[in-house]
């Protein structure tokens, strides 16, 4: 309603219409002694409504549009002078047109004091409406400001986190002389860390960017495990581009799996990844708890949690039993218009 207020073909509306309450006693008057009324009144009369509009749309216009620090009383004061300048006005005139036997009456000045205080409090809500909706507008900046920096303070958490597991595999490849297999685990691993540093500032991607950077992820585990860690990846391609998810969610989990498990010659570990009927994504493994249990506390998945929150406004959820740790991502659908 006030946002609206603010434009001048309401606000001059608006004044056409108080004109009427203001000049109501001249209208009721005329009714009660019509034979006294002859056509300079009506013209005299229309004056005066026309006159009382322009004082209105001045008044309106110099409290929202031009208005910018006044307090209600400092509004008053104002408008209180420009009603004393607009009286006097209104009384030379009248007494140019010989018409001023009313310019010293109640009823004048009620009128000029009706159209101040209307005046001074209309300017006065709408400024508290706009300083309120600034204020709103200010929180919601500052809630998205807090949201994309608290997701970048966990995405940078996980940047560095890979990089370093990574070179032990290439270190390994070396020593064995596997000039190949090098090569090849150095191109995945680029296009790993690739994905990862292009992956700063962005939020949702479609899952089929996210499993293309799953792929490289795996063979990289793969080598580093050789036969004793396996994936399975089974997801409908044609689901590939229909669904979003996190950028980054698959990571943590994969880091996940390898550094809570004993993985050896004993324990062969196997994660399967797959959608659910839900098309939710799921991340299961068998489990082999290490002696020694980690010491992050499960970081990793909290991280995981917080951004799903931020970014989709839903929970992953964990599902636990002594032989498997599943992990269910919840997806969104892709917008039609970003397809």
């Amino acid at each position: 309603m006030f946002g609206k207020l603010a434009s001048n073909r309401i606000m001059t509306s608006l004044s056409l219409l108080t004109g009427i309450f203001v000049v109501y006693p001249n209208i009721n008057s005329f009714f009660w002694h019509r034979e006294n009324v002859d056509a300079e009144y009506f013209v005299f009369f229309f004056f005066r409504y026309l006159f009382f509009c322009a004082l209105i749309r001045l008044l309106l216009s110099v409290n929202i549009l031009r208005a910018t620090s006044f307090t209600f009383f400092g509004r008053l004061l104002k408008n209180f002078l420009i009603s004393i300048a607009a009286y006097l006005l209104y009384v030379c005139i009248s007494i140019f047109l010989s018409r001023h036997n009313d310019c010293f009456t109640g009823v004048l000045f009620f009128q000029f004091a009706v159209a101040c205080l209307l005046c001074t409090f209309a300017g006065y809500a709408y400024s508290m409406y706009s300083y309120q909706r600034h204020k709103e507008t200010e929180i919601e900046q500052l809630k998205i400001e807090n949201l994309q920096s608290r997701y970048d303070a966990l995405s940078g958490r996980i940047n560095p986190h890979f990089f370093f597991n990574s070179l032990n595999g290439i270190a390994a490849l070396v020593r064995e002389e596997k000039k190949a297999e090098t090569l090849e685990y150095i191109h995945k691993l680029s296009g790993v860390f690739r994905y990862i540093l292009q992956s700063d500032g962005k939020g949702m991607v479609r899952l089929g960017e996210e499993l293309d950077f799953l792929n490289a992820l795996l063979y990289i585990f793969e080598i580093r495990y050789a036969d004793k860690l396996k994936f399975t990846v089974n997801i409908d391609k044609r689901k590939h581009d229909d669904l979003q998810i996190p950028v980054l969610s698959l990571l943590p989990l994969i880091e996940n799996v390898v550094k809570h498990n004993a993985i050896d010659s004993e324990n062969f570990m196997t994660v399967a990844v797959r959608l659910n009927e839900d098309n939710e994504l799921t991340v299961s493994n068998s489990v082999h708890e290490k002696l020694e249990a980690a010491g992050d506390g499960g970081i990793g998945l909290s991280n995981l949690s917080e951004r799903f929150k931020l970014l989709t406004n839903t929970e992953i959820r964990i599902e636990r039993t002594r032989e498997t740790f599943t992990v269910i991502l919840p997806l969104l659908p892709v917008c039609k218009h970003e397809k």
